[in-house]
């Protein structure tokens, strides 16, 4: 298995990693893309590992933190 780590790949690889496990995010037909898209910007611009997002994303859910206005999940 090749590595996803931030110092093992380039910006360009880091969007494509994200945009092949997500699909076309560029379609954005139901509006949930989009969302997705931008949580991972984090990953593609080298700040945040994907690991460190999904837990930040999960814990949310543990907490029960999902009624904030900076959700990202489907409003329908």
């Amino acid at each position: 298995m090749e590595s996803y780590l931030i110092k093992d790949t380039t910006k360009e690889e880091r969007k494509q990693i994200v945009e092949e496990a997500l699909g076309n995010i560029s379609a954005n037909c139901d509006g949930c893309m989009a969302g997705l898209a931008e949580m991972y910007e984090e990953y593609i611009e080298g700040r945040k590992e994907i690991r460190e997002i999904n837990m930040e994303y999960n814990a949310r859910y543990l907490r029960g933190d999902m009624e904030k206005k900076e959700r990202r999940s489907c409003v329908m």
